[in-house]
């Protein structure tokens, strides 16, 4: 009697018990992919490296040369000052922010407000955007004598000077991004007979939110910047001042140190401000945004 074989529909007779190949390596994406995992550590590790070898040199300058500690301080002395003055940095800090985010907010609200407005009227935009532009590329500086004297509140004096330099990026951006929807999805919705409320809400502004949040990204920054320079303009003292003020009097009294830690906490101040928008942008866009996508893959 023949004796029967084991045959296995799927895969054929004998095939059972063999172990399929393997795929080829592919040496191309395995150099990429390598090249990446460099990128990722070097992205991080490049600047972490450069900015421990400028402290060290920093620190060596000033041993070398006996350079005294109130024309160039060593950083250990500025790290020193920011634990012992914390709790005059944390105050002078805390009133920087309140007007860059009070400044930023009243940006946002009348930027965003004014280019609604603009792209419902063309007679509005033909009329205000050349005061906008104008109000845009006069510095800071030389309007800050002028708020002094028609506004009697110091910290109104700030949020004005603030709010100039932060409110053009976001008119301008949310402006182009509502006058960027496709025009043949208007024509669209056009026909369908959609209201231009209707339009506004459900293409115009959806198309503008990427434009808009870009613009908030320059604005936060453009606020801090206005905030300091308004509080160097206004030259306040007290309780109220900020780290410009900090700067100022550190300056006077030779507290290169202190002068130092106000300078560093601005710096890293707005590198944060524009961190938390970058990510803000990243989770609103991330799932339906080309740029956002990108960024994913």
């Amino acid at each position: 009697m023949a004796a029967t074989t084991d045959l296995d529909p799927a895969t054929g007779p004998g095939t059972g018990a063999m172990a399929e190949p393997s795929a080829p390596v592919d040496e191309a994406e395995l150099k990429r992919a390598r090249a990446a995992k460099v990128e990722r550590v070097a992205r991080w590790v490049l600047p972490a490296a450069l900015l421990i070898g400028t402290l060290i040199l920093w620190d060596r300058i000033v041993v070398w040369n006996e350079i005294p500690h109130y024309i160039l301080p060593k950083p250990s002395a500025v790290l020193e000052t920011l634990w012992t003055d914390r709790e005059l940095l944390a105050r002078s800090l805390w009133n920087t922010l309140s007007t860059t985010f009070m400044a930023l907010g009243v940006a946002v609200l009348g930027g965003v407000g004014l280019a609604i407005l603009f792209t419902q009227s063309k007679w509005l935009d033909i009329s205000l955007s050349p005061f906008a532009v104008t109000l845009q590329v006069t510095p800071i500086i030389a309007i800050a004598p002028l708020i002094q004297i028609y506004v009697a509140e110091v910290w109104l004096q700030l949020l004005i000077c603030a709010w100039i330099v932060a409110f053009f990026p976001i008119l301008s951006n949310t402006t182009l991004g509502l006058k960027s929807a496709d025009t043949n999805l208007r024509d669209l919705m056009k026909l369908y007979g959609a209201t231009r409320w209707q339009t506004l809400i459900h293409l115009q502004i959806p198309t503008a939110l990427p434009y808009f949040l870009g613009g908030l990204r320059i604005a936060g920054g453009l606020a801090l910047i206005g905030a300091i320079v308004a509080e160097f303009a206004a030259g306040a003292a007290g309780q109220g001042t900020g780290l410009a003020t900090r700067i100022f009097e550190s300056a006077y009294r030779l507290n290169a140190a202190r002068l130092f830690a106000s300078l560093l906490l601005i710096a890293l101040t707005g590198v944060l401000i524009y961190a938390l928008f970058s990510l803000l942008s990243h989770l609103m866009l991330r799932k339906w945004h080309e740029s956002a996508l990108k960024r994913d893959s």
